[in-house]
């Protein structure tokens, strides 16, 4: 089965926390503050590995957390830094925030490493803290934590000319006979249950492309009838499209009808891929059962604007003439598609410190900078205890709870640190 979507959790590692520590030494007295930083946490990093072709690893494997940062060591030792886990991806993922559907990046190249998410900043040892009037800091700051989320993972394949058609119309036997792949191809409908790539290779003078079989599409494939709507995105990113029709009448289609159905299923699909070129080949010319169907079809495309080539993908009739000008078309296009990351859509947020409610009488203060004071605070040094009360203060920690409603004597609780509010 053909993996191309999948949905992970991916965390980076958290910062080191900061030391406390004093420098101890025989006859060196009031060695003072030698507590080192922490280390920093490691970046979650998606790369491209061509070895890949799709996403079933990430079928077994749904977790991904880099390691944290090493905690800050005496004598101003700092914290290691973690190493970055590197995610290996094939060519053409694109990688969403899956809550918001934010595109964080798109993996194609050259885009062939990115940094999805970001390990915390290792905290401070006590040695930062040390000032004339306070020389024996007995607190450090934890390190921050790093960036976590759940991601979705879509695949678009990156091929240059995709084909497109009703099942059974020879896209599977064009492909095998102007490339090396070999699909699996027989006389019945929905052959291709997967999408195949293969490279046309003129040689060095004329040129090469990637070319893409897409499974077939039925009417209602843009509503997720059939096969077709699990793979209308691996033509999102082609430059041109080769429009594959059964011309034969073998099977009692009309051909015009059948041009007509799928155009309107891209359509629905997607107006940018409706709108992409197109050239019809006009396969299976050696089994015409009616003459004046074929004529029909070719006069009414070509009243319409389109090339159109009648071949023979069995025989190879006529498909050199196709595939010189595919070559000749693409020269004039634009390259593959890479989509940008969504800067405009970035989630701009207002940065929340705190979050407070009551809960059975409790009143439950978080948040990432909160967790952090509580880790960086000795309740045993005065100190310590007062710098936490006043950033409680200026942080607007105390303003928020008495606006939730806190009384004297209210239990207040912040991660694991508890106690009674005294006004």
């Amino acid at each position: 089965m053909f993996f191309d979507t999948a949905k992970i959790y991916a965390k980076a590692g958290n910062g080191g926390n900061g030391l406390v520590s004093f420098h101890r030494e025989k006859y060196v007295a009031a060695g003072g503050p030698d507590g080192g930083d922490g280390g920093k946490g490691g970046n979650i990093i998606f790369e491209v590995d061509e070895s890949i072709s799709t996403l079933i690893n990430f079928r077994y494997k749904r977790k991904y957390v880099a390691e944290n940062g090493g905690d800050g060591k005496a004598s101003n030792g700092f914290g290691k830094n973690s190493p970055d886990l590197i995610v290996k991806v094939p060519a053409g993922t694109l990688v969403r925030n899956a809550e918001t559907g934010r595109l964080i990046a798109d993996m194609s190249p050259p885009n062939d490493r990115a940094v999805i998410l970001r390990g915390g900043n290792g905290g401070w040892g006590n040695s930062h803290f040390a000032t004339p009037t306070r020389q024996v800091p007995r607190f450090a700051k934890g390190g921050t934590k790093g960036e976590e989320c759940d991601l979705s993972l879509e695949l678009k394949l990156i091929a240059d000319v995709g084909l497109l058609g009703f099942p059974n119309v020879g896209k599977s036997t064009l492909l095998s006979t102007v490339t090396s792949a070999r699909p699996k191809i027989a006389n019945y409908h929905f052959t291709t249950l997967e999408p195949n790539l293969g490279v046309v290779d003129m040689g060095s003078e004329v040129g090469s492309f990637v070319i893409a079989d897409i499974p077939g599409l039925i009417e209602g494939a843009s509503e997720g009838i059939g096969l077709g709507h699990e793979f209308l995105r691996h033509v999102e990113r082609t430059r041109l499209l080769i429009h594959v029709v059964d011309v034969s009448s073998i099977e009692g289609n009309d051909p015009i009808e059948s041009f007509d159905t799928i155009n309107a299923e891209l359509a629905k699909y997607s107006e940018a891929l409706s709108s992409r070129p197109q050239i019809i080949a006009a396969n299976k010319t050696d089994i015409i059962q009616d003459e004046a169907v074929y004529t029909a079809f070719c006069d009414e495309m070509k009243k319409r604007g389109y090339e159109v080539f009648s071949i023979s993908a069995a025989t190879r009739l006529g498909v050199d003439a196709l595939i010189k000008r595919v070559i000749e078309t693409l020269s004039t296009l634009p390259p593959v598609e890479v989509y940008e990351p969504d800067a405009a859509l970035e989630e701009v947020k207002e940065e929340i410190l705190f979050t407070v409610r009551n809960e059975n009488g409790v009143y439950v203060v978080e948040g990432d900078w909160v967790e952090n004071l509580v880790n960086s605070t000795n309740l045993a040094d005065d100190e310590s205890f007062n710098y936490f009360q006043r950033m409680l203060r200026k942080r607007g920690v105390i303003d928020a709870l008495e606006a939730k409603g806190v009384q004297e004597g209210s239990t207040v609780r912040l991660y694991d640190l508890e106690f009674d509010y005294v006004r």
